[in-house]
């Protein structure tokens, strides 16, 4: 199971890299025209619509994404699967279509059907155009039907099943859109505390790669809140709406590059330039783009209190954000490029509050994170004992030598013969392999590698970083060419 809800946090990396285009889109526009939001400027309105036409199509986004990233391969069809499986529930579960089956007015209607095109249903039609897309993609008709055999019967069973499902959901969705509402209520009940709440869970369920599920409650449209659509589009609440994403500005953008650089202090001499070469590159990414796994993967397991730390620091900031008011928005996440183009946006207050409370952050993380490891002997990077890592042979990943690393990763996983199922989402490789006795950690982080993680005995992670695609590029060749 974990393992399911791991891989479907994966295929959401695939839509939410659609966002950034929008946040460029709607910052350009909110700059040209801060006060008209488009109506004073002809020039920022058609940057206004065309960055709307990512930001309204989330649902639709995921439905394609998440087809595409759980099915058994990177063909088309899933993605088409997908779209007809969140057309058929739409439209089958729409408040007008549920009026006519109930014989009511659309008034009368279940508020749960008027939302029924948000970021949860896209997720469930995308699972099931992957589902009958790899269950049905190779189904051999009778020849008077074969023209339906194959990938050309993925639609059809999909529509099949998405009408069985819409079936379900008519008496199942209005409990489970309540509940999710009643959860929201009762986090948004708790005002900043709650921001902060929200906060410190979102970095505690990172290393289980469930921390997108709790995004789509809060940022989009799932449960009314969408925090993020309305701060950019305008239609929240002005100094409400943009206090589930705030908080993060100041510990991406200060916190973690001030913790990145007390780990650095503290890395044994030898291995100082190891450390400063995976840190500078991990605290680059985090305060630039606001990506923080290389960073965060390189104490989470070796240090997991310090890791807490961390997850309790970002609700504290969250909290004290909502306070303030400070309100600040991203499209990608909480790095310098957002935080930017969020100056103009519409529910923006005080934006310019992250620096100085960033400043307070970066010397918090500095000496708490310097205090900790020296008390309990961290072995944060360049810390860690001698038999358990060779820097005479580290490959640096800040050298861009992609084939060499590549080589590392695949070696240290078995080899080519070894692996069974492989990928890479934002930052890591996911390798599913048939002989876990295999892998060899210890090799794995003579590479300079920033993470690694076990989910279960078969699977491994491997956190690269911003750069993970060519990495996985080139050990794919290697795969290739071995066969």
């Amino acid at each position: 199971m974990m393992k399911y809800l791991q891989k479907i946090g994966r295929s959401l990396m695939l839509p939410v890299a659609c966002l950034p285009a929008a946040g460029i889109l709607y910052g350009i526009g909110y700059w040209i025209d801060p006060i008209g939001w488009g109506s004073n400027s002809l020039a920022a309105a058609f940057c206004i619509k065309a960055a709307s036409a990512i930001i309204d199509q989330i649902p639709l986004l995921f439905a394609l994404g998440v087809s595409i990233g759980m099915a058994s391969d990177r063909d088309g069809t899933p993605a088409l699967a997908g779209l007809v499986s969140y057309l058929m529930i739409t439209t089958l579960l729409s408040s007008n279509a549920v009026a006519m089956y109930m014989g009511v007015e659309v008034s009368k209607v279940p508020a749960a059907f008027g939302r029924i095109q948000n970021a949860f249903i896209g997720i469930l039609a995308g699972l099931i155009g992957a589902s009958c897309y790899n269950r049905f993609k190779n189904t051999k008709l009778p020849d008077w039907l074969a023209f339906f055999s194959g990938r050309r019967c993925v639609a059809i069973v999909t529509a099949l099943v998405s009408a069985l499902t819409s079936i379900v959901l008519f008496y199942v969705w209005p409990a489970v859109y309540n509940a999710l509402v009643q959860f929201g209520i009762s986090i948004v009940g708790l005002g900043p505390i709650g921001a902060g709440l929200y906060a410190m869970l979102n970095r505690a369920l990172i290393p289980l790669g469930l921390h997108h599920a709790l995004n789509a409650v809060f940022w989009f449209n799932t449960a009314g809140i969408n925090d993020l659509g309305n701060f950019w589009a305008g239609t929240g609440t002005l100094g409400v709406t943009g206090m589930y994403m705030t908080g993060f500005f100041p510990v991406m953008m200060f916190g973690l590059v001030a913790g990145a650089y007390a780990m650095y202090r503290q890395a044994k001499p030898e291995r100082k330039k190891m450390a400063a070469s995976l840190l500078l590159a991990g605290a680059f990414a985090s305060f630039f783009t606001g990506i923080t796994e290389p960073i965060e993967f390189s104490f989470m397991f070796l240090a997991p209190g310090l890791y807490l730390i961390h997850a309790i620091l970002t609700g504290i900031s969250a909290i004290i954000c909502a306070y303030l008011p400070v309100r600040c928005g991203f499209n990608f996440s909480a790095g310098l490029v957002d935080w930017i183009l969020s100056f103009k946006a519409p529910m923006a207050v005080n934006p310019l509050l992250i620096i100085p409370i960033g400043i307070v952050f970066a010397l918090i993380y500095y000496f708490i994170f310097t205090w900790a490891i020296k008390l309990f002997d961290l072995k944060t990077p360049g810390r860690e004992d001698d038999d358990e890592f060779e820097a005479e042979k580290l490959i640096i990943l800040a050298n861009d030598n992609f084939t060499a690393l590549a080589r590392v990763v695949l070696d240290s996983l078995g080899g080519a013969a070894n692996m069974k199922n492989y990928d890479y989402c934002a930052t890591r490789i996911r390798a599913e392999v048939n002989d876990y006795t295999q892998v060899d950690e210890k090799k794995m982080k003579s590479a300079g590698i920033p993470g690694i993680i076990r989910p279960s005995k078969n699977n491994v992670q491997v956190v690269i970083g911003p750069k993970v695609q060519f990495v996985f590029d080139e050990m794919k060749k290697l795969i290739d060419s071995t066969k």
